[in-house]
């Protein structure tokens, strides 16, 4: 049960800040303790759908959300040289919303404090300690300090999750990935747009309040580091796709600083909790962002944990029925997402038979590329009893 359980939470991210809000929402006194000065986000855009939505709605901030963020119309897949239209699949059905990160830090953040959640910051932790009760964690400051339930919301490079499996040996994908935002045309519609090429793409999309996200992703066999935090040289963003059409080249040009980042597959965690603590998020299940479900299934992650620890008795109890929802789910997402990007970037005669079969289907059949993903879109973590 939580009601009065102190609870500590590293990171304060997507996956943090949710997990803080669910948390107090249900009596927890929770810390959240973050390496920056302050709450901030430099990411660019993001696609909340309908199963991110219910969770927001749950946590009292879809409303807010909403006066953010544009609802998404369609999905369109398009031929990055000619321009012209491959595919497109309605948003109708559900809502879908295009919001910046910092949006939605922001919003998350308002939200934890409004519950009580308290923060501390310029806290980077150095290591976690598990195996004596209770769970305990470093700062690089050397302060040790303790913690009735650790959770390790603290992404990709997780403290929580080396100290319950070890180091991380992440394979590099041979992609990168550029980010940025640009203004946006006066009348954008709310339109996702992938424009598809030979070892290459580019995802676009408003973000309202005259913004316009970018996302452009380049095989490539020179490693880079998986960092947020690299700036590259927008000349090398432009050359990428320099033989695309004239609407991406377009935006390319107004590109002044674009970040660099290199894309690993991380192995989903094989032990999320132990010594009552669990991880989540990133820490857990780190995926590649071709599926559009990163910061959903943090949210998704954080409903459940706080859920169930609310419900089971002990933590053990709590962690492990966590798991047992989230784990399976969170792996057949990731997996879903390594095969987008091949999909993204065929060529020759395979990418000549896809774009077809992808034009018929969209012609005889709308609603049924979409209807691909309802098992994604479709779920509801928020709906039942706990397990």
């Amino acid at each position: 049960m939580l009601v009065g359980r102190k609870v500590t939470v590293l990171g304060a991210g997507i996956a943090g800040l949710a997990a803080a809000r669910a948390l107090a929402l249900h009596g927890a006194r929770v810390t959240v303790y973050e390496q920056s000065d302050a709450i901030r986000e430099v990411g660019a855009g993001l696609q909340i759908s309908p199963n991110g939505m219910r969770v927001l709605g749950a946590l009292g901030l879809a409303e807010g959300l909403a006066a953010l963020a544009p609802r998404g119309e369609a999905v369109e897949l398009i031929d990055g040289p000619s321009g012209a239209r491959v595919a497109r699949m309605s948003l109708a059905r559900g809502e879908y919303r295009f919001v910046h990160r910092g949006a939605l830090i922001a919003l998350l953040a308002e939200g934890a404090r409004a519950a009580g959640v308290q923060f501390r910051f310029l806290q980077e932790i150095d290591r976690v300690l598990l195996g004596a009760h209770p769970p305990r964690f470093v700062t690089a400051q050397g302060a040790e300090i303790e913690a009735e339930v650790l959770i390790g919301a603290d992404g990709l490079h997780s403290r929580v999750r080396a100290a319950l499996n070890g180091a991380a040996m992440p394979f590099f994908t041979h992609q990168v990935a550029w980010r940025t935002v640009i203004a946006a045309e006066p009348d954008a519609a709310p339109v996702a747009q992938v424009f598809m090429g030979q070892g290459r793409h580019l995802v676009s999309y408003p973000l309202g309040r005259g913004l316009r996200n970018i996302v452009a992703v380049e095989e490539r066999r020179r490693w880079v580091e998986e960092s947020w935090n690299l700036r590259d040289d927008p000349m090398t963003l432009r050359a990428a796709f320099r033989e695309f059409c004239p609407k991406v080249r377009g935006w390319l040009a107004s590109v002044e600083e674009p970040m660099l980042w290199g894309l690993f597959r991380h192995p989903v965690a094989v032990r999320w909790h132990g010594h009552d603590a669990a991880i989540m998020g990133d820490a857990a299940h780190p995926t590649l962002p071709f599926l559009a479900q990163g910061a959903v299934m943090a949210l998704e992650d954080a409903w459940v944990l706080a859920d169930r620890l609310a419900r089971h008795e002990t933590t053990g109890a709590a962690f492990a029925a966590y798991k047992a929802a989230r784990a399976p789910r969170c792996a057949r997402l990731v997996e879903a997402a390594n095969a987008n990007a091949r999909n993204y970037h065929l060529s020759g005669l395979r990418r000549t038979i896809a774009h077809a079969g992808l034009r018929a289907a969209s012609a005889l059949a709308p609603n049924a590329l979409l209807n691909r993903f309802d098992w994604v879109h479709g779920q509801d973590v928020t709906e039942g009893a706990g397990g």
